[in-house]
Order: structure tokens, then sequence, then C-alpha cells
């Protein structure tokens, strides 16, 4: 039985989830399909707007993204904070521009006097969205539904398009975030769909490399704001310059197929203690090596403590590869 995702998630640990989202049918999600002759290849728009349009009515923030031809791979951040710090109103009109909310909703949004009773009603109204805004269910569910229902629309079909529900995972430090980072933006290279990360269509790495040309950072991805320090604002914890630099290179030797080293990026390997040959493995098997939870045995044991679960099974491999 699958495991319910509330005792998958856990804010108080980490904020950074990686999830992951299947097709049912042999149809392709996206990329052209070899048994029809038929593209799909416009619906990597479809997923790639609807993806970062969420991000700016959600309170959780895209940090990576790869569109592949019958799956999805994201890195979501859940600011609970900012969920917690907008008012009334600013959750409500958010709310409204995914769903239509009821006619209470609507009488507060123009403004009109609200009874004591309404009064009430809305205040239970609120307390929802707010927790919705920053569930990763609900943004996973929004995300899906919709583009479930354009593909059965322009398949002429009913039924599932995505498995059951999506899979997610924990990334529970620096090193586990680091790692999964790369893997999903290297995601189309491994697939031998692209050559090089700023050629690959569809992904947050390419959002970034083109932004990074015009010396900015993409507004609708969460920005790399560089090492931990004392007064950290809110970002990934990495230098963009160095991350873009260990994302080629790592590239090039998973094109190459060499499991050499990686001279040019080693600052953030080097910070986060992760040996060159193990980057390489963690880049290409994210998801085959992990099946849970992320992060070095300290993390990962707080992380069971916290939602009271017994010892992670990901902790050998967690051990060998992040130490």
């Amino acid at each position: 039985m699958a495991t319910a995702r509330k005792r998958q998630i856990s804010l108080t640990d980490t904020k950074y989830y990686h999830c992951i989202s299947r097709c049912v049918r042999r149809a392709f999600l996206c990329g052209e399909d070899k048994f029809t002759g038929k593209s799909y290849e416009h619906r990597r728009d479809w997923v790639e707007e609807k993806l970062l349009m969420l991000a700016s009515v959600f309170c959780i923030d895209v940090c990576a993204y790869a569109v592949m031809s019958n799956h999805t791979h994201i890195v979501l951040y859940v600011d609970d904070n900012k969920a917690k710090r907008l008012s009334d109103e600013a959750i409500v009109i958010r709310w409204h521009k995914l769903f239509k909310g009821n006619w209470i909703s609507q009488k507060f949004i123009e403004g009109e006097p609200l009874s004591e009773s309404e009064q009430l009603i809305l205040d239970e109204l609120v307390d929802k969205y707010r927790e919705r805004l920053a569930d990763i269910s609900w943004f996973m569910r929004v995300l899906n539904e919709d583009i479930a229902r354009r593909a059965n629309k322009e398949d002429n079909c009913t039924g599932r398009f995505w498995e059951g529900r999506f899979k997610s995972q924990a990334l529970l430090d620096e090193a586990a975030l680091a790692a999964c980072l790369a893997y999903v933006d290297l995601n189309p290279i491994r697939s031998n769909i692209a050559a090089t990360p700023e050629t690959s269509d569809y992904t947050s790495i390419k959002k970034r490399i083109d932004h990074a040309k015009m010396g900015k950072q993409p507004k609708n991805l969460l920005r790399f704001v560089g090492s931990p320090r004392k007064h950290m604002p809110k970002g990934l914890p990495f230098e963009l310059k160095s991350y873009i630099e260990l994302v080629e290179l790592t590239g090039r030797c998973i094109r190459d197929n060499k499991r050499g080293y990686i001279f040019e990026s080693q600052p953030i390997l080097t910070r986060l203690n992760i040996e060159p040959e193990n980057w390489i493995k963690l880049t290409t098997q994210f998801s085959r090596v992990f099946h849970g939870a992320v992060g070095r045995e300290r993390t990962v044991t707080a992380y069971c403590e916290t939602l009271q679960k017994r010892r992670w099974t990901n902790l050998t491999n967690c051990e060998r590869l992040l130490a």
C-alpha cells in the first residue's frame, strides 16, 4: 500500500521535494509517438506554461523541471511562511485565479459588506485556501488535471492520463538537493533527447542559461542566492555560475560515457563533500537508487523521527553516495 502523502511531507525537516508524474497510456505526453507517427511536441508548451503559471499563484516555487516524453520531473520549494504572511484578500485573489470560489468569497472580493455569519464562513474558507496554496498535493493536482483534460480532449478519449498519483521525494539537505537538481536538469541528455544543457528544451537549466546570458535569473524559478551565510535570503544555496558549469561538465561526462573527474566545478562538490564518481551516479540514477527521502544520516534520522517512521530504507545508499 502506498504511503499517505502527509506521511511523506515534513516542512520542519525540509521545504524541498522532487515530484515525478508518469503517463499510463502508450500515447506519449510529449514528443513523437513512433507507433502512430503523430507528434505531441506541442504538449511540452502546455506543461511548462501551466507549471510556471501555478508557481506565480501558489506559495510554492519551482526549483527545477524537465518535461520528458511520458513523464515530468519537478523540484519544488514550499514557502509556507509566505502563505501565512499573505492577507485574506491576497489569498482569495490567488485562489480565484484557479477556481471560482463561492458566492461569499466573490462577495468579499467585490467589497460588499458581509454579515457576521458570512464572515465566519469566509474565515473558514480563507484558512482552507491558505493551506491549499502551500500544499504540494494541490499544486500537482491542478497541474496534472489540466494537462490530462487537454490531452484527453485532443486524443478524443476518456479515462486516466496519469498514474494514480505522483511520486514525491523529500530532499533533506544541500547534497541531496544539488544532486537532484542536476539529475532533473540532465534528464534529456541522459535520455539522448538533447546534446547539451543549453539545447534541452522545456527544462529549467535551459531557461536559466538563456537568462544568465543576459546577466539575469528567471523570475518564475527560485533564484540561486549563493553559498549559505549568516543572513541567508530565500533561494537555492549555490552559486548560479558554478552550478551551470557543474551541470555542463557533468553532461559532457554522461554524453561521452566517461566517469572522469570534474575539475572546473569543484567548489560545489568540495563544499558538499561528494566524490566526483559518486556525483556521476547521482545525476544519472537518482530515482533508481533512491525511493523516498534523500539526505545524509543526520537529516534522514531527524526526518524519520518527525514522521515517526522506522529507519529509512535509503540510508545505505545515502551513506555510500552522499558521504
